[in-house]
């Protein structure tokens, strides 16, 4: 039986595809660090499933966790503008110099197939209808530079090595397990925290920016699609909803189905954040067969679920 390497597992996405995979009865191997990832995120797991805690930056932690393995999923990141602008080289370390090493492993073990979790932040802050792979990248924060240079060593392993890659930018990504602790956190889990216990939602800038939220259960449809479609190899694919949403327009969202009234907070707008943010889907309609199949709304009721029972406790 072929085994699936996921990188991140413990966090956020990565757990979620873990969990998909081990679902349909595949091997799963889980790499994490847990730096920004967490047990409770995979303890709950069932099947053949191991562990390993490490570091992408340790050689002899990789060798073992490509051993076997036929398809990588890549997700290990620090996922974070703001972090990023506190700590540049930390973020390159683990966004490019850690996806290097794995690229260079990964063709050593003879992996078939890496899909890798890039980003929209690649794209910038274009005034444009919706972003297209064939725009010409305009990153504006080191956390965008990182994730695009690794984006661009997956490329040149395809091309000049031959080991498929599949580079998946996602778009505002959210759902359950998604961290609500960290002072880098998202904006959807801030906004229901803050809700659930009655606080105003603190909006950066006039809350007018916009995001194409994504359901995390549709990135990870988009994934083990791309594990195995024919024509995806060195190719850059946006993975998203396709629909713009102000932050405005979230909480407006987020009353109705809490059934409450709560105006935002506005504070001054951050550093390195987008302006606007919509995705064209329709290379991953045509190459992967992707089609996202929870909306906005129903991915909202799910979290909210999920996040209630964390603020309850």
């Amino acid at each position: 039986m072929p085994r699936y390497l996921v990188t991140g597992g413990a966090g956020f996405i990565g757990s979620h595809i873990a969990q998909a995979l081990l679902s349909r009865g595949e091997a799963v191997r889980i790499l994490d660090n847990l730096s920004t990832g967490h047990r409770r995120n995979i303890a709950q797991l069932t099947g053949d499933v191991d562990f390993l805690e490490g570091d992408l930056l340790d050689g002899q932690v990789l060798s073992r966790a490509v051993e076997g393995v036929e398809v990588i999923f890549h997700q290990a990141a620090l996922a974070s503008v703001p972090r990023s602008i506190a700590a540049p080289l930390e973020t390159h370390e683990a966004c490019v110099t850690g996806t290097l090493q794995l690229l260079n492993q990964a063709r050593d073990a003879g992996v078939r197939r890496l899909v890798y979790a890039a980003s929209s932040s690649a794209y910038g802050s274009r005034d444009q209808s919706s972003r297209m792979e064939t725009d010409l990248p305009a990153p504006i924060s080191p956390y965008a530079v990182a994730k695009l240079a690794a984006e661009y060593y997956c490329q040149a392993f395809y091309t000049t090595y031959g080991l498929e890659t599949v580079c998946l930018r996602y778009f505002n990504v959210f759902g359950p397990r998604q961290d609500l602790d960290s002072p880098y956190s998202a904006v959807i889990p801030l906004f229901i925290r803050a809700m659930l216990r009655g606080e105003q939602p603190v909006i950066f800038g006039d809350g007018h920016q916009t995001r194409d939220f994504t359901f995390v259960e549709n990135v990870v449809q988009g994934n083990l699609l791309a594990a195995d479609a024919v024509g995806a190899a060195g190719r850059v694919i946006n993975i998203a909803n396709h629909h713009q949403t102000s932050l405005l327009e979230l909480i407006a969202l987020l009353n109705e189905v809490l059934q409450l009234d709560i105006e935002p907070q506005h504070k001054p707008e951050r550093v390195g954040d987008v302006r606007h943010s919509l995705a064209n889907i329709d290379l991953a309609r045509e190459l992967l067969g992707y089609q996202p199949a929870v909306t906005l709304q129903e991915g909202l009721r799910e979290s909210i679920d999920y996040y209630r029972t964390l603020v309850d406790r």
